[in-house]
């Protein structure tokens, strides 16, 4: 039986053909340690930002990054606030630092509650993590609620700006964490090579922020903490920018007529910014994922919460929608007999 994997919001496009030879030119020196420093791609990645080598900090995939720089800042006592859900490696990764976690729950439409988040803030609070696109819930926060959150912030906490899934983004008015990072010194930006840039398997992450906060994120990294062939990957894939947004464009298309066919077999779905789509199932999320899994589609289930699903190639997203049309005709033939 075919199976579809639609759990863990790759790409389903194989590696680009120049990062395919970049990984091949870099595997002929697999017996040297890589440059500690990634030099080369913080270079490129502080041009691509417009903020300077010195302002990045790289690591093992954007939760790396996120534990560097929570471990570098958060002591015994002090609080991390989040929406949730959110990223399910968050709450790990503030525990793992030694700080404990605050969660604020998304609003009705799997959003980010910045009204409350900020009201929650209290003398305890470290740092702030802000998803947008929000993972799994898919809505995204705009500019313009991004710059009120900092002005209604404390300069004393730290807000964390988690953009792995920005490249997706179609509505208006997007966050552009870059472009604040000059006004605000207490924001910090995560991104990812993982989803757009299709790295996934090579884990590259990383953070920009002010010079100050970057040295203290470098301190607490793990040394080599990029590998050889990741940095060489990912620097293909930036010289490849045409390529990749032409792939983005393709789930971006493919994204919205899953959503539309599921709104039309009855289901609520959040804005879905990201490449995913949320089903809001509750207590049944599991039983749903299991219907799935046993005809061929994987899908991730929030106990009690709901279900995530990744978009994949057309056939995958089609048995998925077939599926998803099944349930949703059971479910409404069981509450007219109910």
């Amino acid at each position: 039986m075919q199976v579809y994997k639609l759990s863990s919001n790759e790409i389903a496009f194989p590696p680009l053909v120049a990062v395919g030879a970049a990984l091949v030119d870099a595997a002929a020196d697999l017996n040297r340690y890589p440059d500690m420093y990634a030099t080369a791609l913080t270079e490129a990645l502080g041009a691509r930002h417009g903020v300077g080598a010195e302002r990045v900090t790289v690591g093992n995939g954007s939760v790396a990054v996120l534990q560097h720089v929570l471990t570098a800042v958060c002591e015994p006592g002090d609080e991390v606030m989040m929406a949730w859900r959110s990223f399910e490696a968050y709450p790990i990764a503030v525990q793992v630092a030694g700080a404990r976690a605050v969660m604020v729950p998304v609003d009705g439409e799997g959003r980010h509650d910045l009204a409350a988040m900020a009201a929650a803030i209290t003398e305890r609070t470290r740092a702030v993590l802000l998803c947008s696109p929000n993972n799994p819930t898919g809505p995204a926060l705009t500019q313009s609620e991004l710059r009120g959150f900092l002005a209604a912030v404390p300069a004393s906490v730290m807000v964390v700006l988690d953009e792995a899934y920005i490249d997706f983004v179609t509505a208006p008015d997007p966050t552009d964490g870059p472009a604040l990072l000059g006004e605000h010194k207490n924001l910090v930006v995560l991104r990812t090579f993982s989803k757009a840039y299709g790295l996934a398997g090579l884990r590259v992450g990383y953070a920009l922020a002010r010079r100050r906060l970057t040295t203290g994120f470098r301190a607490a990294s793990t040394p080599f903490g990029v590998n050889n062939m990741a940095m060489a990957a990912a620097l293909a894939a930036l010289q490849a920018e045409a390529q990749i947004r032409d792939r983005v464009a393709e789930v971006i298309t493919e994204r919205d007529r899953v959503v539309a066919a599921l709104r039309d077999q009855g289901w609520t779905i959040p804005d879905a910014q990201g490449n995913f789509v949320w089903l809001d199932l509750g207590r049944r999320a599991t039983a749903f994922a299991d219907h799935t899994r046993a005809r061929g589609v994987l899908v991730r289930a929030f106990a009690g919460d709901g279900v995530r699903v990744s978009i994949g190639e057309p056939e995958g997203n089609d048995l998925f929608l077939s599926l998803a049309g099944e349930w949703a005709a059971r479910s409404a033939r069981t509450l007219e007999r109910a």
